[in-house]
């Protein structure tokens, strides 16, 4: 990428022009926004000149990544990644002690095992251009679960808190005592992301094929990648989703196994 070569900025322009024409779309909900009176144009405005910018700056940095051709540029696109997830996924449940760091402990540990394993079995290659987007959609998916895990997890315990003692005096480990806790919150995590495996390509089709098409991959070739990725997410939502709500429980729980009362301290 040279920046100081007046025909890169030229085509960036030129190929500006069509995003930039996308807004009309944006402007017609603006004025749909504004007859029905739901003020929400200030947010919207605000949402699509953050998304513009940050793809932008985005669309920058990954230039540079996939002209390096390093390895290390790719790790720490990842691990900026990780920690922009951690940090959302953990404001998300921001009654649980060291969430953002959980959040990112349990994003980590997810994605970084389902990307490796794929790797390693050779049906991904370790690129910028492959490893940096499906990282991306790892981590986001992550992310999204990790967050209703936690947050889910703590609204559970608090609420059966009695029941959870109970168990706990009758001598059953934190684990045990709140194995029907644990089950509810993974299952409300990870329901939306199965729901929408099930229907992958039936309702609509998703982001990496659609985009495969578009820039001339035969559907056939599209849709063999976007198996490979399906299976990745559901992989890493359900090792981080996990991962999540058995780190939560070193927290929620004291050293002599008993509930930590501050953390479930009634509003």
């Amino acid at each position: 990428m040279d920046l100081y070569n007046s025909s890169f900025w030229m085509d960036f322009f030129e190929g500006m022009m069509k995003p930039v024409a996308s807004t009309a779309v944006v402007v017609m909900a603006l004025i749909l926004s504004f007859s029905q009176k739901l003020a929400l144009e200030a947010e919207m405005i605000h949402a699509t000149v953050r998304s513009f910018l940050q793809l932008s700056v985005v669309g920058f940095v990954l230039q540079f990544i996939f002209a390096q051709k390093n390895a290390g540029w790719v790790l720490l696109a990842y691990f900026f990644m990780v920690c922009v997830a951690g940090y959302t996924a953990g404001q998300r449940a921001k009654l649980v002690p060291r969430g953002k760091w959980i959040a990112g402990a349990s994003i980590l540990t997810g994605t970084a095992a389902t990307m490796l394993l794929p790797i390693a079995l050779n049906v991904l290659p370790f690129t910028p251009q492959y490893f940096v987007p499906v990282a991306g959609m790892m981590v986001g998916h992550a992310m999204a679960v990790t967050g209703v895990t936690m947050k889910k997890l703590h609204e559970d315990i608090r609420i059966q808190k009695n029941l959870v003692e109970t168990a706990l005096a009758l001598g059953a480990t934190p684990r045990q005592a709140t194995k029907q806790q644990v089950k509810s919150s993974l299952v409300m995590a990870l329901s939306p992301d199965l729901d929408s495996v099930k229907t992958v390509g039936l309702i609509t089709l998703p982001g990496t094929m659609t985009g495969l098409i578009m820039a001339g991959a035969s559907p056939l070739e599209a849709i063999q990648l976007q198996i490979v990725i399906t299976n990745m997410l559901v992989g890493a939502c359900v090792v981080s989703s996990i991962a999540s709500a058995y780190l939560c429980l070193l927290v929620f729980f004291t050293g002599s196994f008993q509930l930590d009362q501050k953390v479930f301290a009634m509003d």
